[in-house]
């Protein structure tokens, strides 16, 4: 289990979180939701150090994750960040390989597992046919795959994705939500950030409801529906449609 105790963080001296406690159970997926600048991102940056814990804890299976060295939190935990400042020209599998960096020493030689964790990767996320196609030459849609089988390659099993789906079309969308169900099928942890509610609630086993920087909700989905606590924060109201394959969620 991924749990945060009590955390704040802060940017200079103004606070931007306080006393936040949530858990985020093992092999589950679990989806924070929220109206923008609420926090969310805020909270899982603290996991790659972009955010700065100024109390409280984060634990990782019972162990302290903050007072872990940055090698093992990317052995253990791998994430993949909302917007990204540098689009590196580089081949799209050099990318990749970048995520099986904490396994490699000083001289970064890769071993034969590396080069299969890397390919599977790229399978995985059908992005081996780009594998040697310059990344800042890609389409939004599939430079985020890459990035994606760059953050499946670090082999964690808690996997943290801020808004995954963006770049994406329809169907690109829909992919990247079957490809997030599957891993939960190989027995990853699964902690995401979404802003169509639609899919949060087809997708997620739990959801954390956030709202004026703090925790509202967590709960599964259909108790939030219940609860109609999506409706109160994100002041909308909530339509259901059912066929045979599924329901659907429409807020409006």
């Amino acid at each position: 289990m991924l749990e945060f105790r009590n955390v704040s963080v802060s940017c200079g001296r103004t606070p931007i979180l306080n006393s936040v406690s949530v858990s985020f159970p093992k092999g589950c997926i679990t989806t924070l939701i929220g109206p923008n600048g609420c926090g969310k991102t805020t909270l899982l940056q603290c996991l790659n150090g972009v955010s700065t814990v100024t109390s409280g804890a984060v634990f990782l299976d019972g162990e302290d994750y903050l007072q872990l060295s940055l090698r093992e939190r990317a052995r253990r935990v791998s994430f993949l960040p909302q917007t990204r400042t540098v689009i590196p020209s580089i081949p799209a599998r050099m990318l990749v390989e970048h995520g099986r960096f904490p396994y490699l020493g000083f001289s970064r030689k890769k071993t034969e597992k590396d080069v299969r964790i890397v390919e599977d990767a790229m399978n995985f996320t059908h992005t081996f046919p780009f594998a040697g196609q310059s990344v800042d030459t890609l389409s939004g849609g599939i430079r985020q795959r890459v990035f994606f089988a760059m953050t499946l390659a670090q082999d964690c099993d808690y996997i943290v994705l801020d808004e995954p789906t963006t770049y994406l079309d329809p169907y690109g969308q829909k992919e990247f939500l079957d490809m997030i169900r599957e891993l939960k099928a190989q027995g990853k942890t699964i902690v995401l950030t979404l802003h169509d509610l639609n899919q949060a609630l087809q997708v997620s086993d739990r959801l954390i409801v956030m709202k004026d920087r703090a925790i509202v909700a967590q709960d599964t989905p259909s108790k939030c529906l219940e609860s109609r606590i999506l409706e109160k924060v994100f002041g909308v109201t909530c339509k259901q449609f059912s066929d045979q394959d599924r329901t659907y969620y429409f807020f409006q």
